[in-house]
Parts: structure tokens; sequence; C-alpha cells
């Protein structure tokens, strides 16, 4: 764990957001070298931030021992190059336990993921990330998504609430997030408070997110693919719209097309990818299952057509 704060160290963040899957071996126990590995791959190709255990790396399948031993070796694999913030959900007592084992296994910080199932008002979902930033020394980025959606009101709070840092959108309601930065930036002038596109491949909304000030994202593709990755983030962040656009038409909308076609695709066809790039990370827990032999065929030729339009560039 760095000394300088998590906002800090993300506000000067000079790459893609990595979201490593997690590891596991032919028996389904989670493989921890593996998973180094995979971590080590993202850091040394140009990852800002590992983000383990979250959305990518399967937080609902993993037991709480698994979740600690694998923020453990995250940590202990970044070696303080980059922050490692790990996942915490379910119900408030959980996520709180969550919390915690992240803390102990030397986190920087924490993504809450919505509370399991329930579909609570907004007082509840206050109450609950009040609890969950309070509960650890931990700074906490609130993940929205399905049922943790939030009113400008709400997020107004949450940013004033201590311990918590910034807000990931996964909706995707351009008009909702709009009306929420305006709103933190007119109640609290002046304030730093955070903001990450995370839908599930970002880099398709990159340039609509950007025009509301929203530049930090997650970026699923740089698990498997992060030479394109990597392109993509630098073309965005330097206002080449022109590469930007490019990589969009042959290689983002394919993948989300293709990711559309199963339910969990957002999870397994990234795992799928890491495969292909030639690390045996295992296949997904259940309940989530494969992609079929055709669609890791047509995964192939997406990655393939993304390389060549980055190869045909010079």
């Amino acid at each position: 764990m760095s000394s300088d704060p998590l906002a800090a160290r993300l506000t000067a963040v000079a790459g893609p957001l990595f979201f490593p899957v997690t590891a596991y071996d032919a028996a389904g126990a989670v493989d921890l070298d593996v998973f180094r590995a995979h971590v080590r791959q993202g850091i040394d190709a140009g990852a800002a931030a590992v983000f383990a255990c979250c959305g990518t790396g399967e937080f609902h399948a993993l037991a709480p021992e698994e979740f600690r031993s694998v923020v453990a070796a995250a940590v202990e694999e970044t070696a303080g190059q980059v922050p490692v913030v790990a996942g915490a959900g379910y119900g408030t007592a959980l996520a709180v336990q969550f919390a915690r084992l992240a803390e102990e296994a030397g986190a920087d910080g924490l993504l809450a993921m919505p509370p399991y199932l329930v579909h609570a008002d907004q007082e509840g979902l206050l109450a609950h990330y009040t609890a969950l930033a309070g509960a650890t020394g931990l700074e906490t980025i609130v993940y929205q998504r399905d049922n943790a959606v939030f009113t400008p009101e709400t997020v107004l709070a949450l940013a004033q609430t201590p311990g918590i840092i910034g807000l990931k959108d996964g909706y995707g309601d351009l008009d909702l997030m709009q009306r929420i930065v305006s709103a933190v930036r007119t109640g609290l002038p002046g304030w730093d408070f955070l903001y990450f596109n995370g839908l599930p491949t970002a880099e398709l909304t990159g340039l609509a997110y950007r025009g509301i000030g929203v530049t930090l994202y997650s970026s699923a593709v740089f698990a498997f693919a992060p030479d394109i990755a990597l392109a993509f983030y630098r073309a965005l962040d330097s206002g080449d719209d022109a590469l930007v656009n490019a990589l969009l038409d042959s290689f983002y909308r394919p993948l989300v097309e293709l990711r559309a076609q199963g339910r969990g695709y957002a999870v397994s066809l990234v795992k799928a990818g890491v495969r292909l790039h030639g690390l045996d990370v295992g296949p997904v827990r259940s309940p989530l299952t494969e992609p079929p032999a055709a669609h890791i065929k047509e995964l192939t030729e997406i990655v393939a057509a993304g390389r060549a339009l980055l190869e045909g560039r010079g």
C-alpha cells in the first residue's frame, strides 16, 4: 500500500485501468501463480492501476479466503508500482467483511459493488455506502449499476461522505451522469470527486463520456489485448479522434456486438480472450458458462482486425 492517497494517484494516471480476471487451475481452485503472471503482464504493458476481484475478476464467485489471497497476490505483484483497488459487495455486513479483508491484504482502495438482490431507496443506498466507507481506512469508489442507481442529490451526499472519492458509472444514462456532474460541481465548488466510465466495454462510449468531463474508464479489453487498449487510450487522451473512430469501427463495435450474444460475456468472453493471449487462466466459475467455439473464433478474428488496423497505421 502506498502512503499517497488513492484519489491523488488515480487523478494522475497515464494509462488504462486494468481489471484482471481471476485464474483457476484444472481442479477449479484459484491459481495464484497464474494470476500473478496476469497482473505482471498488465503492469509491464502499461496499466495505471489494478482493480482486483471486481466484476471481471468474478468477485461474485470467490469465497472470502480466496478473495483475500487474490487481493494480497495483486498487492505483492504490483509492489507499489500502481494502486490496487479491490471489489466489495453484497449486503452491508458482508460488504464490510470483504472491505476489511481487502484492507488486511494491503489494498489501496475499494470498488463498492451494488448491494445483493434488493432494490433499496436512495436513503437506504446512502446508509449502505456510508457504512461501508466508514468500516476501513480505505478510500472507496461507488459503482453505479443495476440496482444501485443514484439521483444527483444522493451522489452529492456520497461525495461529502468521508472515505468516498468517486463514482464509477456502469448504468450508461448520459443525461443522468451530466446532471450528477453538474450537481456535484455546483454543490461542492472546487471539490475533488472522481468519475469513471464503467460500462462493460467502456471504450465504445469514451468519446461521449469525455464530452461531459469523464475521462477515467475501466478497460476489460486491456486484460486480453493490451496493445489495442493502450493505443485507444492514447488516442482518446490526445484527441486523435480519427484513430479512436477507426478502432471503434474495426474492433470495439464488433466486440460489443459479439458480447451481446451471450449472457455473462462481459466476464467469460474476456477470460477467453486472456487464454487466446497465451495465458491459461482457466474457465469461468458457475453460474457463468464458456462461449462456444464459434464465438471464440469470432473473437480471434476481431482481435486480429484491431491489430491489423494498428499495424497498417505504422
